[in-house]
């Protein structure tokens, strides 16, 4: 596609508006009538496929076209035409003046919508489901992204039939040999999750998740991981609305928890049911704030809320290390403000704390810590960082500051920390978090061991990996004695420990202890599982340390088809996968097959994640790499230098990728002897590193050496020298210091 481009010699495409998985929406004039319509353009099927599959397809195509082009409904998008001009198949669709629920979420920053929107929001999409609904057309794909709200409050939903066409065409990814589509798992029916046959109920259940959003912040599971989602549609009821937000109506919250019924039968029986009880809680005069559950309760006996059950908490493929235990995490995202909470008194505690704080004040506590959260996913870390902070010491004041909520607080300001390369603030805000949460919940508990994981984490970044290795060690043994071999949290534990290792040049004790944990991890949950799946890809890496690249290019590869399985092919860790795969082939001598392997990357990352999403600048810093290997100098450093500038702009000038793509330009610029710039690069990286990371840092000392061949490259021995002998007493003090 291409701007000015003229579709079946009638609709001209202007600009383009929108991309997504099924291909590109264009504003485009149309010429006949001469009104500015939307062109969507789906994606061409590749000779990967079968012919008869494309034939299939067309026909779908105009059959599902001509279903959407016969609704008419003020609620459903208006679809004016339909067609297929140069191999690419094209609804032509009204141009709507508004804005999706999903970027109306985005412009609140995390915030909910106003509650009498949401109502508003909810009538008018249940009335637009109640027509098409008798008209025999179900949704599929009912979300956020596909709900627009005009200038003039008018809300209409987009995409019928689209849904179930992209998953003919295969653009949707699948989870594991099950057959089950996954659609936007956020909002997927327990039916749809089964692969059985679907009816307007499912439609149903999907609109209560997007309620459920719009009038909280988050969607009813809201994990990173695709899997655990799943698994909390399937068997875990959501948590209720008004604990994360009282002031919504509660016969409001009731409408949201039955649309959220497992089973179809137990939800309401049809849209038009839906859309009466939404006009009645609208005309309902008030409602009862939400009574706030206290720590510990007066019994003493821990709290259990309805919540995912503990072992999915192990599912997810980030260093997040949160743990499960018998008592409520507060550090998880779906975790309740626990009011009042009082201090054992075997900590000595000083002054009591109010025993009852104000319900409004928690409430509210609650809503901005959920919002940092918010924040943090869409990876606005600066912001997050500043709310959790602002929230930590308002519930200190509140709460008292070893409260699990404050503590809970600052460990996801630790999180952010640590997310934005700031990795000596984020050990002491992990440290602090341990300390606090081992006096008052003991050695043993989840959340302690969650923090102290991440104190080794955190170490490991620093490139303190014995000290890494002596905590993971010690959060092991607690996790085998409390939580047994086989439970996700201790296999993550063992998973770090692995990698650690490889770290401290134990490649050996690495590689079978990686080996292990994917055995274990292949049984409890499975070969294709994601974190099955992320510790063979530390086996690849293991691998690919001790030299054994041939072997590590034929586990990475394999990875990234199980990925591409289970998880879909723009999925970041099938791409991560396919982009370690390049960083084997480089390692072989096969440039030119790692150049290729990037610029697909780029293209494809480009696509599924942004230009400027970090891992798209990391394909893009490859293919500069294997340039430079290949010889290409010139373009090497080109590419390096519109890296690093894109880096610095996106990570900051010392985030650590920012500082590698600096040193990529150094070492195209010693290449072409161009050592006196070259030295001025290698400088800026040294005194970078040397500032965020210290002066005895690996990394740090790597750049100093890189110095000094460039003073020895410019004549200028003696200083060459003199750094060579600095460096050598930082290496001889750490190994010292790890025996």
């Amino acid at each position: 596609m291409g701007e000015n481009r003229l579709i079946q010699g009638r609709y001209r495409l202007l600009d383009l508006i929108g991309r997504g998985g099924m291909g590109e929406v264009w504003r485009a004039r149309d010429e006949s009538l001469g009104r500015q319509v939307a062109v969507k353009c789906l994606k061409p099927l590749g000779p990967q496929h079968d012919p008869s599959l494309t034939r299939v397809v067309r026909e779908r195509f105009r059959r599902e076209a001509r279903v959407a082009a016969a609704l008419s409904h003020r609620g459903v998008t208006v679809v004016h035409d339909f067609g297929e001009d140069d191999g690419v198949l094209h609804l032509v669709m009204e141009l709507l003046d508004g804005r999706d629920l999903s970027r109306l979420l985005e412009d609140a920053e995390g915030h909910p919508l106003p509650v009498d929107e949401v109502i508003d929001i909810a009538e008018q999409v249940a009335a637009a489901l109640a027509y098409t609904h008798r008209q025999g057309v179900v949704h599929r794909d009912l979300k956020p992204a596909n709900i627009v709200r005009l200038a003039d409050g008018t809300v209409k939903i987009c995409d019928f039939g689209i849904a179930r066409l992209g998953h003919d065409i295969g653009f949707t990814a699948r989870l594991t040999g099950t057959g089950v589509a996954m659609g936007t798992p956020h909002y997927m029916s327990p039916e749809q999750i089964a692969g059985t046959e679907v009816d307007q109920r499912s439609d149903l259940y999907s609109l209560g998740c997007v309620l459920y959003e719009i009038a909280t912040g988050t969607p009813p599971f809201d994990l990173d991981d695709a899997w655990a989602i799943l698994v909390g549609h399937r068997d875990t009821p959501p948590g209720p609305p008004r604990v994360r937000r009282p002031e919504l109506p509660a016969p409001f919250e009731r409408i949201v928890l039955d649309l959220l019924a497992k089973r179809p039968e137990d939800r309401p029986y049809d849209a038009d049911e839906v859309g009466r009880r939404l006009a009645a809680a609208r005309a309902a005069a008030g409602y009862v704030p939400t009574v706030v559950t206290t720590w510990p309760p007066a019994g003493g006996a821990p709290v259990r809320e309805t919540r995912l059950p503990s072992w999915t908490r192990g599912m997810t493929t980030g260093h997040k290390a949160v743990g499960a235990g018998p008592h409520p995490a507060p550090a998880d995202p779906g975790a309740v403000l626990t009011g009042a909470w009082t201090l054992p008194a075997a900590t000595g505690a000083g002054p009591a704390l109010p025993t009852r704080p104000s319900p409004d004040a928690v409430a509210a506590l609650t809503a901005r810590h959920h919002e940092g959260l918010a924040l943090a996913r869409r990876g606005r870390w600066a912001r997050a960082r500043e709310i959790h902070l602002a929230v930590a010491a308002e519930r200190a004041a509140l709460l008292g500051p070893d409260h699990p909520d404050t503590l809970a607080s600052r460990y996801e300001a630790a999180f952010t920390l640590s997310r934005t390369g700031r990795a000596a603030a984020a050990l002491r805000a992990y440290s602090g978090v341990a300390e606090a949460r081992e006096r008052v919940l003991g050695p043993d508990h989840p959340d302690t061991l969650a923090a102290r994981q991440e104190t080794a984490y955190v170490l490991g970044r620093l490139g303190r990996h014995f000290e890494a290795h002596q905590t993971y060690t010690a959060v092991l043994a607690a996790r085998l004695r409390v939580m047994g071999p086989d439970h996700a949290d201790t296999l993550r534990c063992r998973h770090n420990l692995a990698l650690n290792l490889s770290r401290l040049g134990r490649l050996e004790d690495a590689h079978r202890m990686a080996l292990d944990v994917a055995a274990a991890r292949a049984r409890v949950l499975g070969p294709d599982h994601p974190d099955t799946l992320v510790t063979r890809f530390e086996v690849a890496y293991t691998l690919g340390q001790s030299g054994r690249w041939e072997e590590a290019l034929r586990t990475y590869r394999e990875v990234a088809e199980a990925r591409a399985r289970t998880l879909g092919p723009d999925h970041p860790d099938t791409l991560a996968a396919r982009y370690e795969a390049g960083i084997s082939l480089g390692r072989l001598g096969r440039s030119a097959d790692a150049l290729r392997v990037y610029r697909d990357l780029v293209e494809d990352r480009t696509r599924a994640q942004g230009a400027a999403h970090p891992d798209t600048l990391r394909a893009r810093h490859g293919v500069g790499v294997n340039l430079g290997r290949l010889g290409r100098w010139e373009e090497a450093l080109a590419e390096a230098r519109d890296v690093c500038a894109q880096r610095e702009r996106v990570l900051g000038p010392d985030h650590p990728d920012t500082l590698v793509s600096r040193r990529e330009i150094a070492v195209a610029l010693g290449w072409l002897g161009r050592w006196t710039a070259a030295l001025t690069e290698y400088g800026r990286v040294a005194a970078a590193r040397e500032r965020v990371l210290g002066p005895d840092h690996p990394d740090t000392l790597a750049s100093r050496n890189d110095e000094a061949h460039c003073l020895e490259q410019l004549g200028r021995g003696a200083e060459a020298v003199a750094l060579y002998r600095r460096v050598a007493v930082f290496r001889q003090r750490q190994a010292a210091g790890d025996h």
